[in-house]
């Protein structure tokens, strides 16, 4: 009798745990839009990576990464191209402002 009791126990127990053990769809689609997002971000550091892994995530993985301020500033020289004083001032001012 002792022996069919355990054997039972050991059946039931296993019968309990096993949904903890699987994987549900949702868990699938989130690990795959992780995996998809870290081989979109490279090899981004520190708060930026942080932040595209962010709006990557929350967007569904599709949308384009934003330009770093860096990158921002370069496209807005180039812009600018040969303005000078207080009308490059102003450019650079709204072209910087600009969220792209």
């Amino acid at each position: 009798m002792k022996i069919q009791s355990a054997i039972a126990a050991i059946v039931l127990g296993g019968v309990l745990a096993a949904p903890a053990f699987a994987q549900t769809p949702a868990q699938t689609a989130q690990q795959q839009k992780m995996k998809t997002c870290n081989a979109q971000a490279g090899d981004k550091k520190g708060d930026e990576r942080k932040a595209f892994m962010k709006q990557c995530l929350s967007a569904g993985g599709a949308a384009a990464p934003a330009m770093t301020q860096q990158e921002r500033m370069k496209a807005c020289n180039a812009q600018a191209g040969d303005k000078k004083g207080d009308e490059r001032k102003a450019f650079m001012k709204q072209c910087l402002s600009t969220k792209s």
